[in-house]
C-alpha cells in the first residue's frame, strides 16, 4: 500500500486532473474502499457500484482536501462510508414502510448489559492481543480490521507471504486459546 505522503500527493495530483494519480489513488486503495463500502451496504454488487461512484467524487472533490497532519485515508473513508451511508438510506427509502409498521420495531442497537458484554470481550481481545509479538498483533489487526490484503502486510513486514499466512494461522489460534 501507498504511504500517507504519496496518498496525499495522489490526491493534490488528482486535484490537478492527473488522471493517471486517480489510477494509482485506485490502486492503493479501493480494496480497503471496497471493504467499507461492504460493511455499510451488505450487498457485493452494491458495494462494487458505490465504490465506483467513490472514486468520482474523490476525482471532483480533491481540491477540496487539505493536508492538516491527519491522515488522506481519513478523508478517503470518511467519503467512502458517508456515500455508502447514503446509498443504504435511498435504499432503506425506496422500501419505507408504513409508519404504524415502523412505530412496533424495537431498536437495533445494543441493549445495556450486551453493551457492557462487548466492552469486556474487547478488553479480553487486547489483553490476549498483548500476548503476541508485536508485529504478530498488528498483522492481526492490519488483517482483520483494517483488511489489508496479506500480500501487503508481507510486503510491510518484509517476509515471505506464506510466513504472514503462517503468522496470522497461529496468532488466531493464540488467541482462541487465550480467549477460550
Amino acid at each position: 500500500m501507498a504511504s500517507l505522503l504519496e496518498i496525499e500527493d495522489l490526491i493534490a495530483r488528482m486535484a490537478l486532473g492527473d488522471r493517471r494519480a486517480l489510477a494509482a489513488l485506485y490502486d492503493a486503495t479501493s480494496a480497503k474502499l471496497f471493504g467499507v463500502a461492504l460493511r455499510v451496504l451488505d450487498d457485493r454488487s452494491e458495494a462494487e457500484d458505490a465504490v465506483q461512484e467513490i472514486y468520482v467524487k474523490l476525482w471532483h472533490n480533491a481540491d477540496r482536501y487539505r493536508s492538516n497532519g491527519l491522515s488522506p485515508m481519513t478523508w478517503i473513508i470518511t467519503v467512502a462510508r458517508n456515500h455508502a451511508i447514503d446509498r443504504l438510506r435511498a435504499r432503506r427509502a425506496t422500501r419505507a414502510a408504513p409508519i404504524e409498521e415502523v412505530a412496533e420495531l424495537a431498536d437495533e442497537g445494543l441493549t445495556p448489559e450486551e453493551a457492557v458484554l462487548a466492552s469486556s470481550m474487547q478488553a479480553r481481545i487486547g489483553a490476549c492481543l498483548g500476548t503476541l509479538p508485536a508485529d504478530r498483533a498488528d498483522a492481526i489487526r492490519r488483517a482483520y480490521l483494517g483488511g489489508e490484503a496479506y500480500a501487503d502486510l508481507a510486503e510491510r513486514y518484509g517476509v515471505p507471504l506464506n510466513t504472514i499466512r503462517t503468522w496470522l494461522r497461529r496468532g488466531l489460534l493464540k488467541l482462541r486459546e487465550c480467549l477460550g
